[in-house]
């Protein structure tokens, strides 16, 4: 994980800042644009996803064994069919469980690169480190009927060990919850404490998070 400039990103915001919502991740201050340009990554990723999706119905390739799956997009597959019913708090368990099954691995060694977004289908197959853990949490969530609105990749500074992290925060039952590839059970936002988020985003905007008075 590698931070962006926050400078760049808070000039990004510009005019297209509105206030934050009663609730807050962490509590912070939040400033809300639906400015994307600045997060190639992000939008790269995504483009690479809808790639890969329209070859997949295409052909079906043989399945790739990763320290973690046998084959794991068949097995991510019937994990949607299992959860297709399933309540979301408990839905947001299950996936959180069955992505922390991978092992963490850093983009230096994984890519050859120093920070790479890979998609579910790539992590699926080679693992991947924080943001892989949570862009392949929303993925399958999104697969599975929530609402993309309703999540955030998180990019924060992990106050304890004093480096940065990424997770995912979904809105579900009246509260925020994390998923961590650090810990299988989700949390509430409201019980983490040393959590500093940087700045949040899905497919329609993205939030600058400040710490705000007391």
């Amino acid at each position: 994980m590698r931070r962006i400039l926050i400078t760049s990103l808070i000039a990004s915001v510009g005019l297209l800042a509105t206030a934050a919502s009663a609730e807050t991740l962490f509590g912070t201050g939040e400033i809300r644009s639906t400015r994307l340009d600045s997060f190639r990554k992000w939008r790269d990723m995504l483009d690479r996803d809808i790639a890969e999706n329209v070859v997949h119905e295409r052909r079906s390739g043989a399945c790739i064994p990763s320290p973690a799956f046998n084959c794991g997009y068949a097995e991510w597959e019937e994990l949607i069919a299992r959860l297709s019913e399933t309540p979301s708090l408990e839905a947001l368990q299950e996936v959180n469980r069955h992505i922390n099954h991978a092992p963490y691995i850093v983009d230096p060694i994984n890519w050859g690169v120093p920070d790479y977004w890979a998609t579910l289908r790539q992590f699926l197959a080679r693992d991947g480190d924080c943001e892989d853990y949570a862009i392949a949490k929303y993925v399958t969530l999104k697969r599975l009927g929530i609402d993309a609105r309703t999540m955030r990749i998180v990019v924060l500074q992990d106050e304890n060990l004093g480096v940065p992290h990424a997770v995912l925060a979904v809105e579900a039952e009246g509260d925020i919850w994390v998923l961590d590839n650090q810990i299988d059970r989700v949390v509430s936002h409201r019980l983490i404490r040393h959590y500093r988020p940087i700045y949040s985003i899905n497919e329609t905007a993205w939030w600058l998070h400040h710490t705000t008075p007391g």
